[in-house]
């Protein structure tokens, strides 16, 4: 399978570990390159992004394809990079993530806005209650893109009030399809497992998430015995929302503590 991987790399040579990003459902590895690639590669660190299957310029299947196989897709892309990277996924890519350090480990990973473990049933009930015929045309059409069509229902799930509206309509342009099998095994209560995750998470949400909301992103943390971290005012895709660099910069803070590498890049 040929996998769309994009990268940005630091101007000169760094000791600081790689970070491989991956985007949640309906984006690619282009919702990072915006901003966050180019953001964390003028820090040092190499910065890559993968598409998973059937997303962006990766090639594969989108409509059987489900999260065994996006975790799959994560091995694949971890192999090919020049040093085992830190994780980060947002949305479905957290439960990517997640799901892929049941059966690996890598030196830190960070959720942000992502899947908890225990499953996203209440965030589809909350979606089914704030539009429930918008829902079901999703649904009956086999395109769930058909949720967000709209731009101020894009900005009610995914944005805040001050992202330019010329701006939301270019990230609908791109936006991708989603397997409805994926979908459907992100509404079980256990297809996770956080027990068998040996990595140090780190875990991040928004405090106006309505997809993700600071209830879920606290028990995820618990879930895995640490704290969560809750960025005022941020929305759930807040990786392409004008206020991208304050979550830029705490996933930053966060990555000095995950790895020590500010600490080991200030000694050298």
């Amino acid at each position: 399978m040929a996998l769309e991987i994009l990268s940005r790399l630091p101007d000169e040579p760094t000791c600081k570990p790689p970070l491989l990003f991956v985007h949640g459902a309906w984006l690619a590895a282009w919702c990072w390159d915006d901003y966050f690639l180019p953001y964390f590669a003028s820090r040092g660190y190499p910065s890559f992004a993968v598409s998973l299957r059937g997303h962006g310029g990766s090639s594969g299947s989108l409509h059987f394809a489900g999260m065994a196989d996006y975790a799959a897709d994560l091995a694949e892309a971890v192999a090919r990079l020049p040093a085992p990277p830190v994780l980060i996924g947002h949305s479905m890519g957290g439960g990517v993530v997640q799901k892929y350090l049941e059966t690996h480990e890598a030196p830190g990973a960070i959720l942000i806005g992502s899947i908890p473990p225990h499953g996203m049933a209440g965030a589809f009930l909350d979606a089914w209650r704030r539009h429930p015929l918008r829902w079901l045309h999703a649904n009956l059409s086999m395109d769930t893109r058909n949720l967000f069509r709209e731009p101020e229902l894009c900005r009610e799930f995914f944005f805040s009030e001050h992202m330019p509206a010329q701006d939301i309509a270019r990230v609908m342009r791109r936006a991708d399809g989603e397997s409805h099998r994926a979908l459907f095994e992100m509404t079980l209560p256990h297809f996770l497992s956080p027990g068998r995750v040996r990595t140090p998470l780190h875990v991040l949400g928004g405090e106006k998430d309505v997809v993700i909301p600071p209830r879920d992103v606290e028990e995820t943390a618990r879930r895995y015995g640490t704290r969560a971290h809750i960025l005022p005012g941020l929305p759930h895709a807040m990786m392409l929302d004008v206020r991208w660099r304050e979550a830029a910069e705490a996933l930053a803070d966060f990555l000095a503590q995950t790895t020590g590498a500010e600490r080991a890049s200030a000694l050298n």
